[in-house]
């Protein structure tokens, strides 16, 4: 469904500083209905991949397909949820989550509608009229991944949605999400930097190599699905213990050998 292909992009420090390759001749495939997981060192391009998938940013090189259908901007067929929230602070929970249908011109009974459905589904019947700053982050994430829902993408784009929150909360919102892919599995594409994460959630995991960001490998995690109702279980289980600890030591091989390759 989704097909990254020899995807390049450089930042160009405009101050006279040089550039920058972010990402470097990235392949990659989603297939439809993957939860696709993506692990990385920090400043390796996840994010940057992830806004060039949604049409939010241009490269340089390669192409993105989805569908067979070249990505040249954002479409209604991608939603995204930022690890910031980006909520509307003026608004409130239901127009928040409204909001993409708004900007599609669906009437407002309709929206509506839509919207109590998925403020329903991410547990926050009840806050309907509150707005963000009266939230928890964690209120304020199920918000952001509710309005992602109500436009019924094809594809959910999500940077590091928990990376913000406490590990109690995090646990919780986990949960949720595989639940509510579970039950209307859609291609997600997943950044994040906890390898634990990468695993619970993952169908498959991209792991990529630091700056210039490349897909070093993809790991199929063995995880038996579904997994909503069973991540304490899973999280002690050997198969997600001894994926978690090869992830590990790959990631820490690579920045060993950034790190010698800096110092010569």
């Amino acid at each position: 469904m989704i097909e990254i292909r020899d995807l390049g992009k450089r930042f160009v420090d405009r101050s006279g500083g040089g550039a920058v390759q972010a990402l470097d001749h990235v392949n990659l495939t989603v297939g439809d209905g993957e939860f696709l997981t993506v692990l990385g060192p920090s400043g390796c391009g996840k994010t940057t991949l992830l806004r060039h998938i949604a049409g939010l940013e241009p490269w340089d090189t390669g192409e993105i397909l989805i569908d067979g259908k070249p990505v040249r901007g954002p479409g209604p067929d991608r939603a995204m949820v930022f690890q910031s929230f980006a909520l509307l602070p003026w608004s409130t929970v239901l127009e928040n989550v409204g909001f993409g249908l708004q900007l599609r011109g669906v009437p407002k009974a309709e929206r509506d509608a839509r919207a109590n459905e998925l403020i329903e589904l991410v547990g926050l019947r009840g806050f309907e009229r509150m707005r963000p700053g009266q939230l928890s982050g964690g209120m304020q994430q199920r918000v952001g991944l509710a309005r992602a829902l109500a436009v019924k993408p094809r594809v959910l784009l999500m940077d590091e949605p928990f990376g913000a929150l406490d590990e109690q909360t995090r646990r919780l919102l986990q949960e949720q999400l595989l639940g509510i892919w579970e039950a209307n599995p859609i291609a997600v594409v997943f950044i994040t930097h906890s390898m634990e994460e990468a695993v619970l959630l993952g169908d498959r995991i991209a792991v990529m190599t630091p700056r210039p960001g490349r897909i070093d490998e993809i790991v199929t995690v063995q995880l038996r699905r579904p997994r909503s109702t069973n991540l304490d279980r899973l999280e002690r289980s050997p198969e997600l213990l001894n994926t978690t600890a090869d992830l590990w030591r790959r990631l820490r091989s690579e920045q060993s050998d950034l790190a010698r390759s800096t110092d010569a």
